[in-house]
């Protein structure tokens, strides 16, 4: 019987007490990454959403029968950097993309192919490895993509076996899918460009229908490999719940927060579905499942459809009550739900506040399978091994004594307990101004430090009263930015 395991978390060295725990009469477990876009803290009922206006059962559940963390961060409160992070184990900060934006849809492909990846590992390990979704990490090497021709390289020399991919967004230029090395029915290579797209000729995007294609395919992925005698991977990234909000024909008017809320049920529907499947082939008791995010969800107005605000307006607390949203280095940017569940091995119906991080996945994917070194001048150099945070071991000490984010404005900030000391200075790409500190986000571009512990709304700047800890953190931010690795 297969066992499966779908998460999102890292971590380093593995704890004799959690070695003891997972070996050695326990197969290898397949792995599930689910990494929802733009989602935020307070989106599904497990984290507070008032389900007489969402509705998320297959999320809910997850959580009831698994263990719910309420400290977990993204590394960015944009997309690319944390989709990068996730496969690398390594903060995207360390490549050229250093100043909190995303890869474009016409970019290169960000990872070097010789960079150990989680899906190199787990494929060195005998799995089978798939991703279906949002990729936002490029393709190619030439300094423009052309989506003619072959898209190589890619997911297929990262580790991955097989890719069913919206290139950038759920709203990007090419409006079509890329399967293995190529556009998903490419005709020819004739371009007939129209306004927001390449004009690409090749069969379409239908938006309201991408998710469910997208999910189409991650569960006809997971039915190949019933029966099969490796364990398997997959990285599914639904492209719920970014702009634009597009909401399928069978949720529409489904919520009572608007197309926004009809959007959330359609992620709770794809979630539904990959467990089905996992059911199905009686995969899903020997299953570790962690849904995530990787972002917070967008509060601010001026989206291209003003869902959210009409979400917002009916009472949906996108982000619950941290401040701020997807861009800002404030909480609400970067703490995002993480749910695990891993029956007879995470604790069903608990909760942790253990510092966490979707960079940390890989180094706890490599716990798993028996990787507990990893050299950190190679491989995952910012991932710490979180395992008996899943397990809900007791920890003298925190696994994650330190954990750096970055906001689209390219500000740094860094966890520590309660504390979040941030530093305040905007970057900008390469040839361009750094943001103006003045204006609506000005704030954000001010060095200060907060605890989190008494407020959690980031009001007040105590710096003052703990000079020695702000200088701590400010120094311990450098060291990390400066060594090339932020882990043990």
């Amino acid at each position: 019987m297969r066992t499966t395991v779908a998460f999102l978390l890292g971590a380093i060295a593995l704890p004799m007490s959690a070695a003891a725990a997972l070996a050695p009469t326990s197969p290898r477990p397949n792995i599930v990454v689910i990494l929802a876009d733009d989602f935020g803290y307070g989106s599904t009922g497990a984290y507070g959403a008032d389900p007489a206006l969402v509705r998320t059962p297959h999320l809910d559940r997850l959580a009831r029968e698994g263990r719910r963390f309420t400290d977990a961060y993204t590394p960015s409160s944009v997309c690319t950097p944390t989709r990068y992070a996730l496969v690398t184990g390594r903060y995207c900060w360390r490549t050229p993309l250093n100043h909190g934006g995303v890869a474009n849809t016409l970019d290169p492909l960000l990872i070097e192919p010789s960079r150990p990846t989680i899906a190199s590992l787990l494929k060195k390990h005998g799995y089978a490895t798939g991703f279906v979704g949002k990729w936002h990490l490029g393709y190619g090497t030439a300094p423009r993509v052309d989506y003619t021709k072959e898209l190589k390289p890619g997911p297929l020399e990262l580790g991955f076996d097989y890719q069913f991919a919206v290139p950038q967004n759920h709203n990007d230029i090419t409006r079509v899918f890329v399967e293995n090395h190529g556009v998903f029915g490419l005709r020819s290579a004739q371009l007939t460009p129209a306004p927001g797209k390449l004009g690409l000729d090749a069969p379409e995007r239908d938006d309201p229908k991408t998710m469910g294609d997208l999910t189409d395919r991650a569960v006809a992925w997971l039915e190949k490999q019933a029966g099969q005698p490796a364990p398997f991977f997959l990285y599914f990234a639904p492209v719920a719940v970014h702009e634009l909000i597009t909401p399928s024909a069978e949720s529409q008017g489904s919520s009572k927060a608007g197309p926004y809320g009809d959007f959330i049920h359609d992620l709770d529907r794809s979630v539904g579905r990959i467990i089905a499947a996992l059911e199905k082939q009686n995969a899903l008791e020997h299953t570790l499942i962690v849904f995530t995010s990787d972002n917070g969800g967008v509060v601010n107005p001026g989206s291209k459809t003003g869902a959210n605000t009409i979400a917002m307006n009916a009472g949906l607390k996108i982000n619950g009550a941290l401040r701020g949203g997807k861009h800002d280095i404030w909480e609400g940017g970067f703490k995002v739900p993480f749910i695990v569940r891993w029956p007879g091995r995470v604790p069903a119906g608990t909760t942790s506040n253990e510092l966490i991080g979707v960079v940390d996945i890989f180094a706890t994917v490599a716990a798993i399978v028996g990787e507990t070194k990893l050299d950190r001048a190679t491989t995952a150099p910012d991932s710490v091994n979180v395992l008996p945070a899943f397990l809900g071991q007791a920890s003298a000490a925190p696994l994650r004594r330190e954990l750096i984010l970055q906001s689209a404005n390219g500000v740094y900030a860094i966890r520590s307990g309660p504390w979040k000391w941030i530093e305040g200075v905007p970057l900008a790409p390469k040839g361009k101004k750094a943001p103006a500190a003045t204006g609506p986000k000005a704030d954000q571009f001010r060095p200060r430090l907060v605890n989190l512990a008494d407020d959690p709304g980031e009001t007040k700047d105590v710096a003052a009263a703990h000079p020695e800890i702000a200088q701590r953190l400010a120094a311990t931010l450098r060291q990390q930015r400066a060594q090339g690795f932020s882990r043990d």
